[in-house]
C-alpha cells in the first residue's frame, strides 16, 4: 500500500483513527484482530526435540551402544539399567535446559522498547507489541521507530534507515507527500519504517503497518541469529575436547591391562566405556549456562537486566566503572537555586526576559493534576516558574508566545532554541551551557561576565545553565535556522544542584577496597563535577580532571599516558567516551561503561561491559549495551559487580567439585588393577556416582552465597584459567585422596571379610558428599559458616545419602545394583573414610590462609 501518497486525513479516514488516536477498548479489539507488533522470531525446537537432543552427546553414545553390546552378550540388567540411567540424565539435562530457556525468554520479554502512544486522548507509555494500525505515536531521537509510521508532524527530524535501505548518511524527514510514483522505501521521505533509527528531532506519525507487514517485517528472516557461546563455555568445550581424548586414552590402557589379565572381554569394554563417560564432565556446558541464567535472574530482581549472558561471568573483571553524574550518581531530581536575571529592556511588559526562557524554551508538559511532566532540568525549570506564575498565568504564558519552530539540544552544540510568534515578529529563545550561550552573544563584555560568574557558581556544586534571545522578523528556511544561533542578548542565568544519592558514596568505597576505579564522566563545568566528584569520593587529592576540549586536544599516545590518573571528565560530548574506553583497554585495563543516548551507542559497544539506562536510556544504548540498569543507580552496577564475582566463584566450585569427583573414579578404576585388586565399582555404580552423587550438589552449588572477601578482592584477570589459584592442585590431590581412601577400604574390607564392594561404592559417594560440603568455601570453615545458609545444597546432599542409603538396604536396589546390606560397623567406617575427606579439604583451607596467603600477599608488595 503506498501510505506515503495519501494525506493524513486520507489516512485517518481509512484507519478509523484521528489527531486524538484510539481509544484503549478499540487498540485492545485491533490488537486482536492484526496480532502483536513484533517479528517472528525463528521457530523453537519442540519440547521432543529439545528432549532428543540430550542424546547426541558423543560419549552418550558410545554409552548407548555399551548397553546394547551388554544386551547381546546376555547380561540384561546391566543393559537395562545402563539404558534407564540414561533417560533420567537426558530428563535432567532437558529439564534444566527448558528452565534455562524459560528463564531466558522472561528476560527478554523485560528488554523489550517502549513507545508513547495516544490513547483516549492522553501520550501513555506502552510496550512497542502492543502497537496496532491507526496509533498516533510520538518519537524522538535516540528511538528506534517502532513501526510503520506516516509522519503528521516533524521537528528537525532526521532518520538512520541504513538496516532498512543500506543508505549510511542519516535522511531528513518532512510531511508533505513527494513526488513520483512507487518510490522505494528510502524516497518516502514522508515515512518512517520500523527498526530505524531516529538521530535527530522528533515527530508525531500515524501507525500503518506492524510486525510482519512492516518493510522490515518483509525481510524479517535475514535477520535470525545464532545465539553464540559464552567465552566461558567455549573454554569448557575446548577443555572437554582435550580431556576426552586423554580419558579414552587411559580407558584403552585399562581395557588392554585387563585384556591381557585374562578377564572377560565384554565386561572390560563395558567398564572402560562407563569410566570414560563418568569421567567426562558432559554435563559441565548446560551447568555454567544455568548457573548464568539463574545468575542473570538474581541480577533482574537487583534492578540490573542482563542483555548478553556473557556479560555475567565478565562483571567480576571490571577494573574502571566510567559512569554519567546525572541520574546515576545523583537523583535526578534537578532544583533551582538561585537565578540572576539581565535587566535588559523586557520584549514584553508582563514578563522578564528570564522568565520567557523558563518558562517557553524547555519540552515539559503539565499533566492532568498541574505537575510538569519531562526531562528532570527542563521540570526544575518550571517549577522555578511556577514559584513565581501561578498554574494559570503559566498557561496564559504559553497561550501568548505559541511555539513555531525549535532546533533540539545536541551535544556538539550543547543548547537548544525555540522559536515563538510575539506581536513584534518572531522571538528566538535560546538555552545552554553557560559557555555555549556565551559564545554567541553579541556583547563580549557580558560573554566574559557570564563565563567568569558561572565559574563562581560551579566550584560550589552548581549546575549553571544560561538563557539568552532575539527577536527576528521571520524564520528561514527550516534547515536555515541554525544560523540564527548568532549575536544573542544575555537574558540570564540559573544554578541548580543534583544531590548525589544517598548510597552512592557507600557503593564508590566498596569499589575503591575491590580494586575497582570509578570515573565520573559528565557534560557539566568542570568546576561542578570536581565538586560532585569530591563529595561521593570520586575525586581524591592528586587526581585529575579533564575536559573534552583538553581531551580533544590530546593525541592518543599523550591521552594513554595520563589515562590511569583521570577521575574526572567534563564537558565530553558522548563521542569521546568511545576514545577513554580504547585508552583504558590499551592499557589493560577491563572497563565498564555507562551511556543513554544515541551517541553512547559505539562506547557501550566497544566496552567489555555496556551499561545502559532502563529509565533515561535511549532505545539505541539499550540494543548497543551488555547490561540496562532499570533504576539508573550507580550502585546497581556494583551490586552487579559483586553478583558477577559472585556466580564465577560458583561456576569454580562445581567445576572443581565434578572434576575431583570424576578424577577419583579414574585413579580408583585405574589403580586398582595394577595393585592387584579386583575390579572396584561395577559400570552401574559409576554410571549412579555420575548421574546422583555429581549432578544434584553441583546444580545447588550455584545458589551459595557469596564469600565475606568477595569485594575485598581485586578483579580477575579476564584470561585468567579457570584452574588457576590452586583449583588445579586441589582438583588432583583430593581426587587422589578420594582414591586412596575408597583403594584402603577395598584392602581392608577384603581383609576383614566385608562388603568390600558395596563399601567402596559408599565410600566414593559419601566422600563425595563430603567433599561438596567442604568446598563451599574457600576460606571459612563450615563450622563457621553455617549448615543452613545454603539450604538447596544442604537438601540435595541429604536427599542423595538417603539414596545411597536405599540402594544399600532396600531388596530391590540390591539386586539392581548387586549391593549388600551393610552392617553398623561396615556403615560406619565408610562414613569415617568420608569424613575423612571432609577434614582433609578443611584443613586445605587452614594451610592456604595460614601459609599461601601471607607469602601472596608478600609477592604482591615486592
Amino acid at each position: 500500500m503506498d501510505f506515503y501518497r495519501q494525506t493524513p486525513e486520507e489516512l485517518f479516514t481509512k484507519f478509523e483513527s484521528s489527531p486524538q488516536g484510539l481509544s484503549q477498548k478499540e487498540a485492545e479489539l485491533r490488537l486482536e484482530k492484526y496480532g502483536s507488533n513484533s517479528l517472528q522470531e525463528k521457530k523453537k525446537k519442540p519440547a521432543w526435540l529439545l528432549f532428543l537432543g540430550q542424546f547426541k552427546d558423543f560419549m552418550i553414545l558410545i554409552l548407548a551402544a555399551a548397553a546394547l553390546i551388554s544386551g547381546i552378550v546376555g547380561d540384561l540388567t546391566d543393559s537395562i539399567i545402563i539404558l534407564v540411567i540414561l533417560v533420567l540424565n537426558a530428563i535432567l539435562g532437558f529439564v534444566q535446559e527448558y528452565r534455562a530457556e524459560k528463564a531466558m525468554e522472561s528476560l527478554k520479554k523485560m528488554t523489550e522498547t517502549q513507545s508513547k502512544a495516544k490513547r483516549d486522548g492522553q501520550l501513555r507509555s506502552l510496550l512497542s507489541y502492543e502497537l496496532v494500525p491507526g496509533d498516533i505515536i510520538a518519537v524522538e531521537a535516540g528511538n528506534m521507530v517502532p513501526a510503520d509510521l506516516r509522519l503528521i508532524e516533524t521537528f528537525s527530524l532526521k532518520i538512520d534507515e541504513s538496516s532498512l535501505t543500506g543508505e549510511s548518511v542519516p535522511i531528513d524527514k518532512q510531511t508533505k507527500i513527494p513526488e513520483g510514483e512507487k518510490l522505494n522505501p528510502g524516497d518516502q521521505l514522508n515515512m518512517a519504517f520500523k527498526g530505524t533509527l531516529i538521530t535527530n528531532g522528533r515527530a508525531l506519525g500515524l501507525v500503518v503497518a506492524t510486525g510482519m507487514t512492516t518493510e522490515i517485517g518483509k525481510i524479517a528472516s535475514l535477520l535470525q541469529e545464532k545465539t553464540p557461546l559464552t567465552p566461558l563455555q567455549q573454554r569448557m568445550h575446548r577443555f572437554g575436547k582435550v580431556i576426552s581424548y586423554l580419558i579414552l586414552g587411559i580407558c584403552a590402557v585399562l581395557f588392554a591391562a585387563g585384556v591381557a589379565r585374562g578377564e572377560e572381554i565384554f565386561s572390560v569394554l563395558l567398564l572402560s566405556v562407563s569410566l570414560a563417560v563418568a569421567a567426562i564432565p558432559e554435563a559441565l556446558p548446560a551447568l555454567i549456562t544455568i548457573a548464568l541464567s539463574l545468575g542473570a535472574g538474581r541480577l533482574a530482581k537487583k534492578k540490573a537486566l542482563v542483555r548478553k549472558l556473557p556479560a555475567v561471568e565478565s562483571l567480576g573483571s571490571v577494573t574502571y566503572i566510567c559512569t554519567d553524574k546525572t541520574g546515576t550518581l545523583t537523583q535526578n531530581k534537578m532544583t533551582v537555586t538561585e537565578a540572576e536575571a539581565f535587566h535588559l529592556s523586557p520584549v514584553t511588559a508582563d514578563y522578564s526576559n528570564l522568565q520567557l526562557g523558563l518558562g517557553l524554551c524547555h519540552d515539559v508538559h503539565l499533566d492532568k493534576k498541574g505537575n510538569p511532566e519531562g526531562e528532570s532540568t527542563e521540570v526544575a525549570l518550571v517549577e522555578r516558574i511556577l514559584q513565581e506564575l501561578t498554574a494559570s498565568q503559566y498557561e496564559e504564558l504559553r497561550n501568548k508566545f505559541p511555539r513555531v519552530g525549535e532546533i533540539p539540544f545536541d551535544s556538539s552544540r550543547k543548547r537548544m532554541s525555540t522559536f515563538h510568534q510575539t506581536d513584534q515578529g518572531i522571538l528566538m529563545l535560546c538555552k545552554g551551557a553557560p559557555e555555549s550561550i556565551a559564545s554567541q552573544l553579541s556583547d563580549p563584555l557580558l560573554a566574559k561576565q557570564l563565563r567568569e560568574g558561572s565559574e563562581e557558581w560551579a566550584k560550589r556544586g552548581e549546575r549553571v545553565l544560561a538563557f539568552a534571545g532575539k527577536l527576528v522578523n521571520q524564520l528561514p528556511e527550516e534547515n536555515d535556522w541554525i544560523t540564527l544561533e548568532n549575536h544573542l542578548e544575555y537574558y540570564g542565568k540559573v544554578g541548580m544542584i543534583d544531590p548525589p544519592r544517598e548510597e552512592v558514596k557507600t557503593s564508590i568505597s566498596e569499589c575503591r577496597t575491590a580494586g575497582i576505579r570509578p570515573v565520573m564522566i559528565t557534560g557539566d563545568h568542570p568546576a561542578t563535577a570536581k565538586a560532585i566528584a569530591e563529595s561521593v569520593g570520586i575525586w581524591k587529592p592528586g587526581d585529575g580532571v579533564l575536559t573534552g576540549a583538553q581531551l580533544a586536544a590530546l593525541s592518543q599516545e599523550e591521552f594513554a599516558k595520563q589515562v590511569e590518573n583521570i577521575s574526572v571528565y567534563a564537558r565530553v560530548a558522548p563521542e569521546q567516551k568511545l576514545l577513554i574506553v580504547q585508552a583504558l583497554q590499551q592499557k589493560g585495563h577491563f572497563a565498564a561503561m555507562t551511556g543513554d543516548g544515541v551517541n553512547d551507542a559505539p562506547s557501550l559497544k566497544a566496552a567489555n561491559i555496556g551499561v545502559a539506562m532502563g529509565i533515561a536510556g535511549t532505545d539505541v544504548s539499550k540494543e548497543a549495551a551488555h547490561l540496562i540498569l532499570l533504576d539508573d543507580n550507580f550502585s546497581t552496577i556494583v551490586r552487579a559487580v559483586k553478583e558477577g564475582r559472585r556466580i564465577y566463584d560458583n561456576i569454580v566450585k562445581f567445576i572443581k567439585y565434578i572434576m575431583t569427583c570424576n578424577g577419583a573414579e579414574i585413579w580408583t578404576i585405574g589403580l586398582a588393577p595394577f595393585l592387584g585388586f579386583p575390579n572396584p565399582l561395577l559400570p552401574i555404580h559409576i554410571l549412579w556416582i555420575n548421574l546422583v552423587t555429581d549432578g544434584l550438589p553441583a546444580l545447588t552449588l550455584a545458589s551459595e552465597r557469596p564469600e565475606h572477601d568477595i569485594m575485598k578482592r581485586p578483579p580477575r584477570p579476564p584470561k585468567q584459567s579457570l584452574f588457576a589459584n590452586g583449583v588445579g592442585y586441589h582438583i588432583i590431590w583430593v581426587g587422589m585422596l578420594m582414591a586412596a581412601v575408597a583403594l584402603f577400604t577395598q584392602y581392608w574390607a577384603i581383609r576383614q571379610g566385608w562388603h568390600w564392594q558395596t563399601m567402596v561404592f559408599s565410600v566414593l559417594a559419601f566422600s563425595q558428599l563430603g567433599h561438596v560440603m567442604a568446598i563451599r568455601s574457600d576460606h571459612t570453615f563450615l563450622y563457621r559458616q553455617g549448615l543452613l545458609t545454603n539450604k538447596p545444597l544442604l537438601m540435595s546432599v541429604g536427599l542423595t545419602f538417603f539414596l545411597q542409603l536405599g540402594v544399600i538396604y532396600l531388596p530391590f536396589f540390591n539386586d539392581l545394583f548387586r549391593t549388600e546390606p551393610l552392617n553398623l560397623q561396615e556403615m560406619g567406617f565408610c562414613c569415617g573414610m568420608a569424613l575423612l575427606v571432609f577434614h582433609a579439604v578443611e584443613i586445605e583451607k587452614w594451610v592456604r590462609s595460614r601459609y599461601l596467603k601471607p607469602k601472596q600477599k608478600n609477592k604482591s608488595l615486592s
